[in-house]
């Protein structure tokens, strides 16, 4: 099976305007993503999904493939237009402000797709380890079955205990935003509407769930860091130099 890996990238951002752009030791930050994520082993080839042309220009400029697509109210929607007129049987979603992303967890997300015909998409999750990441609603839950399905996502405390409190007795799970998709689930999804628990949590994952498709959940060791404001830019700058 063809796998294409697909980095949606948009200039405006209500936090960090030009993000994708911003400058990290000489490169914008696109660059970074996008040469990690070639390292991956189970993608064939690898594009950057853009509305805009600066960026356009600049994934040009250092070599990259880059794809003009029309204006998205989400990335999954953006790579949905990518899949219409691909080959791919298998897409991978690698978010674009992630410069640091580790390529081991593409292909984790990427292989059980690979290995079996019956699941539709997959994403990561990583255990929660305390009381405060799991009350944070900046922080979204995903709740899992014992295949390993997702049931449920939510900015809320799931699952919920009766005593409100954390214990670490119940696995709980942060959901990490990488995911891959099957390109029939990815098409469909792109002609549903929107969903009502996709509409009241703000997640657009819960589409998929709300039409009964099945989403593998592969819990990760990895750790990567998403850039929504300057100050995360410092932060990942520090990685970035100390490796």
């Amino acid at each position: 099976m063809k796998v294409l890996g697909v980095i949606p990238a948009r200039y405006a951002s209500t936090r960090f305007e030009g993000k994708a752009l911003a400058d990290i030791f000489g490169k914008p930050m696109i660059q970074h993503v996008y040469e990690r994520a070639r390292k991956a082993e189970t993608i064939d080839e690898l594009t950057v999904a853009t509305d805009n042309q600066l960026i356009f220009d600049a994934v040009k400029a250092f070599g990259g493939k880059v794809a003009m697509t029309a204006e998205h109210p989400t990335g999954t929607d953006r790579i949905a237009e990518i899949a219409s007129s691909s080959d791919a049987d298998i897409l991978v979603n690698v978010q674009g402000d992630e410069p640091v992303i580790e390529p081991a967890m593409i292909d984790e997300v990427v292989e059980p797709l690979l290995e079996d015909s019956g699941i539709d998409l997959g994403t990561l999750a990583h255990r929660i380890s305390s009381e405060s990441e799991y009350h944070n609603p900046n922080v979204v839950k995903v709740v899992i079955d014992q295949a390993g399905f997702a049931m449920y996502f939510s900015r809320s405390s799931i699952p919920h205990t009766r005593t409100d409190r954390w214990t670490g007795d119940v696995p709980t799970y942060r959901h990490v935003g990488l995911y891959v998709y099957r390109r029939d689930a990815l098409l469909d999804f792109a002609q549903k509407p929107l969903a009502p628990f996709e509409t009241s949590e703000g997640l657009e994952q819960l589409r998929f769930l709300e039409n009964g498709y099945r989403m593998k959940v592969v819990e990760t060791s990895y750790r990567s860091i998403g850039v929504d404001t300057p100050e995360d830019l410092k932060n990942v700058k520090k990685m970035i130099r100390n490796e």
